[in-house]
């Protein structure tokens, strides 16, 4: 199953992908940030260099939104669990039909799907920013948690490209929300490096020398805050995509929480990171995206 669709992920997952067939999904889907994203090409060296707009992130409350709105409400075909119905309700309450409720209108009936999809032992990565998490939080406790499943992991993605504010603390990370469908799932600790010089229970024989650096480090279990570099304009993996993920962190994931041969879904796929390493790691794959210049990206990568 290598399987690449373009269209509406909510069309796409409800018409093509069935009822828990999938391990692991990862999505680093739009984060309400009110922005236009365009893709660079240059595929000349610098004579050629332009660009093409990928995806507007930009929400209004508009007739699609009211219909999600209806949909949810109405709950006619039992898709939706009580605490996500009432939920919807509650925000619209608070936040007023506009952009934020919009979005999240949007995502809850794309996370509703992805639920319907996991295997039982499935997993579940959101990607994103303060602009919603802490709203998205909410909304996939609403969908997995009456239906056992669990909260498992807010994992900080940190790394130190950007600007900084003299107003106010750089902003220099990104969370990823990790859910399971039930309290069995598959996970593959990952181990990472510690240069701590003094480490309770560590014998010296645990300690190896970093040639590049001189120092000691020791292995030990990956913590929920991984440092990994974004994707610069200098590193060879950079195709010009705007959001572009590092190959790093979704090597990270799906070596967790998936094994080979497993079905990895990504329904915002974008330039295709979560494909080009669920692929490079022997995992079945299916990635969808609305936008042409994604899947021709995708196909050409």
């Amino acid at each position: 199953m290598r399987s690449l669709y373009y269209g509406d992920n909510l069309d796409v997952l409800r018409q093509h992908i069935r009822d828990e067939s999938v391990d692991l999904c990862y999505i680093d889907p739009p984060f309400n940030s009110k922005r236009n994203y365009n893709q660079i090409y240059n595929n000349i060296g610098k004579e050629d260099r332009a660009q093409a707009q990928v995806f507007v992130d930009t929400w209004v409350w508009d007739t699609r939104a009211n219909e999600g709105f209806d949909e949810i409400i109405a709950n006619d075909h039992g898709r939706f669990s009580v605490q996500t119905v009432e939920l919807i309700k509650g925000l619209r309450g608070v936040l007023k039909p506009g952009s934020l409720l919009a979005y999240l209108i949007s995502m809850t009936l794309r996370v509703t799907e992805i639920h319907r999809v996991l295997k039982p032992t499935g997993s579940f990565y959101m990607h994103c920013d303060p602009t919603a998490s802490h709203y998205l939080k909410i909304l996939i406790d609403a969908v997995f948690l009456p239906k056992g499943g669990e909260f498992q992991n807010e994992v900080v993605w940190s790394y130190k490209s950007g600007g900084a504010s003299k107003k106010r603390f750089a902003k220099k990370h990104d969370v990823v929300l990790f859910y399971s469908k039930s309290k069995k799932w598959t996970f593959n600790a990952q181990k990472e490096r510690s240069y701590m010089k003094h480490k309770y229970g560590f014998k010296k024989s645990d300690f190896q020398l970093d040639p590049e650096t001189g120092l000691q480090y020791s292995m030990v279990y990956a913590r929920d805050v991984l440092e990994i570099s974004s994707v610069g304009s200098d590193t060879a993996e950079r195709l010009g995509y705007p959001t572009q993920k590092p190959e790093a962190l979704l090597e990270r994931i799906i070596a967790a929480s998936s094994n080979p041969g497993d079905v990895v879904l990504d329904a915002f796929c974008g330039c295709g990171t979560t494909i080009a390493v669920a692929e490079r790691l022997d995992r079945q794959w299916i990635g969808i995206d609305i936008t042409y210049h994604s899947i021709s990206l995708i196909l050409r990568r």
